[in-house]
């Protein structure tokens, strides 16, 4: 699932993350995609690819699997029976617990995804002088100024985007595939409503916490300059210099990715989880 979300979103997260961080260098997507084109070409849309596919990989392989976890606490929790369908409020509410978990693994490697996605600006902006263009040298250089516990710049955002981000995400999801359903079981839906929910359980997830994540791009690429402000101290700044609509730069390739990849990410999660449940019984 996670692969199936970085293969057909990659492109436009790197435009998100550049026009999030750099809002003044371009006038909108098209422009965006141009200039990165001109400058680094067709590559340059998939900076930071192996980190995204590890970042991506590693949260949703734990929030799947906690999803599971936290879908029978919150059963406890009501007081039924752990083969008992929840209700799509309850499955948003074990989706959110699930994120905090995943956010761990989630951190460092979007981190370094961010940092390789907007390197070339940093250095056109004069922030750095010399940019690292390998996920080694990114991880080197977090090592060596800031420790291993320079990974987690941005954690306190990045928890605050995917906990209140997820209980939308995984409510969208499920309210549409109930839509869908229409009184027969969601696990007979095709791919098309399939594809349909993830990108609706998406795009809820981005509308609802969008400046949250403006605000994590700016900590985890501009740290890299030197000592950046935590989330409050950033959020005011960027209020203030650039106005409120800064913190929805880059929004529309972010809904775009969101409704094509977070489709994708579902569908293969759901195809996927109904072989191995397969194989599972056949033994």
């Amino acid at each position: 699932g996670g692969t199936a979300c970085v293969v057909t979103g990659q492109p436009f997260d790197t435009a998100k993350v550049k026009m999030q961080t750099f809002p003044n260098m371009y006038k909108g997507l098209v422009d965006c995609f141009v200039k990165t084109y001109k400058q680094v070409g067709f590559r340059g849309f998939y900076k930071g690819t192996t980190p995204a596919l590890v970042a991506n990989i590693a949260e949703n392989s734990v929030l799947f699997m906690c999803y599971g976890f936290c879908q029978q606490i919150v059963r406890r929790i009501v007081g039924v029976d752990r083969k008992t369908k929840l209700s799509d409020l309850q499955n948003a509410a074990a989706g959110s617990f699930a994120s905090a978990f995943a956010t761990l693994v989630l951190c460092p490697t979007e981190l370094v995804k961010c940092r390789l996605q907007a390197m070339h600006e940093m250095q056109l902006s004069g922030k750095i002088i010399q940019g690292h263009n390998t996920v080694w040298s990114v991880v080197k250089g977090v090592i060596q100024k800031d420790g291993p516990l320079g990974f987690y710049r941005g954690l306190s955002s990045t928890l605050l985007r995917e906990v209140p981000g997820y209980f939308f995400f995984f409510g969208g999801y499920e309210l549409s595939r109930t839509f869908f359903a229409s009184g027969r079981s969601k696990d007979e839906l095709g791919p098309i409503p399939l594809l349909l929910s993830g990108g609706f359980g998406g795009s809820c997830l981005w509308i609802a916490v969008y400046p949250v994540d403006c605000v994590k791009s700016r900590i985890q690429v501009l740290s890299m300059a030197g000592k950046q402000a935590g989330f409050m101290g950033t959020f005011v700044t960027v209020v203030r210099t650039e106005g409120v609509l800064a913190l929805y730069s880059g929004l529309t390739p972010t809904m775009i990715r969101a409704f094509v990849a977070n489709g994708a990410l579902f569908l293969a999660y759901e195809y996927s989880r109904k072989v191995m449940m397969k194989q599972i019984d056949s033994y």
